[in-house]
């Protein structure tokens, strides 16, 4: 998931996208420690989308705040 489409979701949608991405990401970490993955870059992208929802809600706290 790119950042533009993250930042056009709303706020109950990036927690939903969060929870179902962290549940990915565990689950492919689980897979790939039983048996090696086809891609393990799998395991990077997911990790990375979920620190990228992880910001935009972190930034849209900060900006509440700031209000």
């Amino acid at each position: 998931m790119k950042q533009e489409d993250i930042k056009n979701l709303s706020e109950d949608d990036l927690q939903e996208n969060l929870a179902a991405q962290t549940a990915n990401l565990e689950k492919l970490r689980m897979n790939h420690s039983v048996s090696p993955l086809e891609n393990p870059k799998q395991v990077k992208e997911a990790r990375r989308t979920v620190a990228r929802l992880k910001t935009e809600i972190r930034k849209r706290e900060l900006k509440a705040q700031a209000k």
